[in-house]
């Protein structure tokens, strides 16, 4: 079976200058769990996540730093001013933008399996040639294709 059997042609993307508010509200009204940021041209440029946002939003404690007597205080700040300024921020600065594993349209689902459970990805990004999306393919597409073609035959 090949990805393009499978795989999401409909794809949401993000642009690198989208804010991250603009992000968390396809997140939120599209019920995804992450997308490709893509350039121009579709070429993709990075992948975030619900997980990333998280992580980026985590709020900051106060921190004492001590360099040799040169002391540097870090006042905690206030959740609310800070998810403000962080809603502002563009989106490819919390992407994942190196190491970016991607599969072709015409791989086999074994791939995306094995690439699924090493990595504990949900999502890859399908390109192709040209290293345009042209897909996306999650854990649950993997799993409702298994259970539609091979498990119903069974």
């Amino acid at each position: 079976m090949k990805v393009k059997e499978f795989m999401i042609s409909n794809v949401i993307t993000a642009k690198p200058d989208d804010t991250l508010q603009d992000v968390m509200s396809l997140i939120v009204h599209k019920k995804i769990g992450g997308m490709p940021i893509v350039d121009e041209e579709g070429k993709l440029l990075g992948m975030v996540s619900d997980g990333d946002i998280l992580r980026a939003i985590k709020p900051r404690e106060r921190q004492i730093y001590d360099f040799f007597t040169f002391v540097i205080y870090e006042q905690k700040q206030e959740l609310e001013q800070f998810l403000k300024e962080l809603g502002e921020v563009s989106v490819i600065k919390i992407a994942k933008r190196n190491g970016l594993i991607t599969v072709s349209p015409e791989d086999e689902m074994e791939k995306v399996l094995q690439l699924l459970a090493k990595h504990h990805f949900k999502k890859l990004p399908v390109v192709n040639e040209e290293k345009r999306v042209v897909g996306v393919i999650s854990r649950g597409d993997v799993i409702r294709k298994i259970e539609q073609t091979i498990l119903r035959q069974l």
